[in-house]
């Protein structure tokens, strides 16, 4: 008995299992009419990879752009109102509470700006919690909740 190599020296590429003939695409693509067709293919495709990479780009931004140490710095100027020591809030605590409002557009960031204030508010003796939470009204600032030790920063 014998045995034939899978392999024609003659033709190494010959085999005797059946394989799919590869589809020779150059003719598609060198015939105008074709041209036509793939160009908005091909556009489509550009679209997509570039919106892929947005998005890749773009997903670590949920992330809180904002830290603890930036949002202190903001309100640092409105601790003298905050016990008690002036009347009213100062043009730089106003100025770093609208600034700080304008910053935190993102529920990260706000929920980063909520933690640090609540967190500032639990260790700093001697502040009115009353007049932390006026604060941001007396600046011409709306803010969805009050600020304090108590304030859930997750909403």
């Amino acid at each position: 008995m014998s045995l034939k190599p899978y392999l024609n020296p003659s033709n190494p590429y010959s085999s005797p299992h059946k394989t799919p003939q590869a589809t020779n695409l150059l003719p598609l693509i060198s015939n105008s009419k074709n041209q036509f067709q793939l160009k908005p293919l091909m556009a489509r495709l550009a679209v997509l990879a570039a919106l892929a990479i947005v998005l890749m780009v773009a997903a670590p931004a949920a992330e809180a752009a904002l830290s603890c140490g930036q949002v202190t710095g903001y309100i640092a100027s409105c601790m003298p109102y905050a016990e008690n020591k002036v009347a009213t809030p100062s043009n730089q605590c106003c100025t770093g509470v609208r600034t700080l409002n304008s910053i935190a557009r993102s529920t990260p960031d706000r929920q980063m700006a909520c933690n640090c204030l609540k967190n500032a508010a639990k260790t700093i003796n001697g502040i009115n919690a009353g007049r932390v939470a006026g604060i941001p009204g007396k600046c011409g600032v709306s803010v969805p909740y009050v600020i304090g030790t108590t304030t859930d920063c997750t909403k």
